[in-house]
């Protein structure tokens, strides 16, 4: 198994390190929402103490009242494709629940939920550290033992948008049960840019028992499809008794107003899975505090 790893990791690299499209450094692009709940991008090319006009790609040349105006943001990282404005990747830290190699910026936070019971928030203490908190609610149903747990990650940038390595834990309990602490060790190297990676990395994960003999291995990728789509893929080979359980994944994040929603199957195969079965996966992702994405 460890040899599968190695050739991932050079295949990643040889894959993931070309050069693609750069940002474009042309004038000054804001993002405009107003109170009625629009949003515009765009050039400002004219203002004055009631109005400014915006020069848009698609519309043209608009007019905008102050008073309709809720929040004016510059861009301070976009990508031109065909003409249109790709905003930087809002979510670009994990895949649908694995880390990458890289991190949330400072100040910057966010809210994720994974069918209704997963519950975590997470922010970013330095631009190469966060770490979040999480819980499993079961105490609303009949007072039943609730996991809950931290997530300290540092992430280092070895070539900038092109190689970095995220290092972490998952560090857990069992509120109501004598059951001590679990969790799991994790590396992971990213290859290539916020919009288009692939990662390989590998986890011990440990309990009062013990730890595990064999690693977990994860191998994910990331393709920006369109503005505010993306194509994700998270997969892991986990040890049981001798032999291993492959489970692959297969979805994408559609972004709505800086929300994530996350959909996918994930199929499990091998130690003795008899069937075909395909678990349904759906999570959001919803920023929080004063930073905002492309700002």
């Amino acid at each position: 198994m460890k040899y599968i790893y190695v050739f991932l990791t050079l295949l990643c690299f040889h894959v993931f390190t070309c050069k693609g499209q750069s940002l474009q450094d042309t004038t000054k692009v804001f993002k405009i929402e107003t109170i009625d709940g629009n949003i515009y991008m765009g050039s400002i090319i004219a203002e004055d103490q009631m109005t400014l006009v915006l020069k848009t790609d698609r519309l043209g040349e608009l007019r905008i009242l102050r008073s309709d105006i809720k929040s004016i943001t510059e861009l301070k990282a976009f990508k031109k494709v065909e003409g249109k404005i790709w905003l930087p990747n809002p979510q670009s830290s994990r895949y649908f629940w694995g880390p990458n190699g890289y991190g949330l910026e400072k100040g910057s936070s966010y809210y994720q939920n994974i069918w209704v019971l997963y519950n975590q928030v997470s922010t970013g203490v330095t631009d190469n550290f966060s770490i979040g908190v999480g819980i499993l609610p079961l105490f609303l149903f009949a007072g039943s033992p609730t996991p809950i747990w931290i997530v300290p990650k540092f992430s280092i940038p070895v070539s900038k948008e092109k190689v970095n390595i995220g290092t972490g834990a998952i560090l857990g309990t069992v509120l109501s049960e004598d059951s001590g602490f679990f969790g799991l060790l994790y590396e992971t190297t990213t290859f290539g840019s916020r919009d288009k990676n692939l990662s390989a990395g590998f986890g011990y994960g440990f309990s009062r028992n013990g730890w595990m003999q064999r690693p977990i291995i994860n191998v994910s990728a990331m393709i920006r499809i369109n503005p505010k789509g993306y194509f994700i893929t998270e997969n892991y080979a986990i040890p049981v008794d001798n032999v291993y359980l492959f489970v692959i994944s297969l979805g994408g994040r559609s972004i709505i107003r800086n929300i994530g929603l996350d959909y996918s199957l994930w199929i499990p195969f091998g130690y003795d899975i008899g069937t075909f079965v395909a678990i349904p996966f759906l999570g959001v992702t919803v920023p929080l505090g004063k930073k905002k994405p492309g700002t």
